[in-house]
């Protein structure tokens, strides 16, 4: 079995670099999904509480035979409880519905500037009393612009660990990352294959045919070698064992030119821009 390599955080914390994803898994299916998931090798999980289906996480886990500190879970703040008691009360949710203690990584999972009077620094201290306490082992975001981060780090005392954003060759987000570098934030990429649209370019196909792997799998590489944390959704096993065979082979600095070529700035972006983004489901 390959090894999956950690990052580093900035509280110390270490991360698998390759994760689980259950974004839109049906409830009713998460429970088997991670648990194949699990025996297949992964050891990091990521959830939300928009989702729905924290608690088939953890009985993912259970059904696994795992303890639950051999499995990374990160789950995120839903959009309407940002205000502090909400968010103590869906955080203490979360909690119950992943059968745990604590969690190892949480998010705001949306900045939402135009709501909420703006403020994100009173959810961001709420935040902070969990990592105080620690039921949430580290604390970050997730698709915040600099600005955001700007305005955590001059209102609190706390660099945020990680910032989950859409990356993937067509939208590389490279402006977020460099932040990210320059404060010592790592960042996650969410739909790193852009849900297969890119699968199909020739400069990947042409990669993937010369290292005889899938292009997601030269996709998913390209991710890692970047340095960033991904965790691609698949309900199927062998696509599962595909997206988890990253670690035995590289790409060249050719390779991932002609990836990183493939940036289409913001005409790239395939999820909504958090500038404007306000849902409030």
């Amino acid at each position: 079995m390959d090894t999956i390599p950690a990052v580093t955080l900035n509280d110390g914390a270490a991360i698998p670099q390759l994760g689980f994803g259950v974004y839109k898994v049906d409830p009713d299916r998460t429970a088997a999904a991670v648990r194949e998931a699990l025996l297949v090798g992964y050891r990091h999980i990521d959830t939300a509480q928009m989702y729905g289906n924290e608690s088939g996480v953890g009985r993912g886990i259970h059904e696994a035979g795992l303890d639950r500190n051999e499995v990374y879970v990160t789950s995120k703040l839903d959009n309407g409880f940002h205000r502090p008691d909400d968010a103590r009360r869906a955080f203490d949710a979360t909690l119950r519905a992943l059968g745990s203690d604590y969690v190892d990584l949480f998010l705001i999972h949306w900045p939402l500037p135009t709501r909420y009077d703006g403020d994100l620094i009173s959810t961001w201290r709420v935040l902070e009393e969990f990592a105080a306490d620690g039921r949430a082992r580290s604390i970050g975001v997730s698709n915040f612009q600099p600005a955001h981060l700007d305005q955590l780090v001059s209102g609190s005392g706390t660099v945020p660990a990680v910032n989950q954003i859409e990356a993937h060759p067509y939208f590389p987000n490279d402006a977020v990352r460099r932040y990210g570098q320059r404060h010592g934030i790592v960042t996650e990429a969410w739909r790193p294959l852009v849900q297969g649209a890119v699968l199909d370019e020739p400069a990947i196909t042409r990669v993937a045919r010369v290292h005889r792997r899938t292009p997601a799998q030269v996709v998913l590489r390209w991710h890692v070698q970047r340095g960033d944390v991904v965790f691609p959704k698949s309900v199927s096993s062998a696509r599962m064992r595909e997206n988890f065979a990253l670690f035995d082979f590289s790409l060249n600095d050719q390779d991932m030119a002609a990836i990183s070529a493939l940036d289409r700035g913001g005409a790239g972006r395939n999820g909504p821009d958090p500038a404007i983004y306000d849902h409030v489901g």
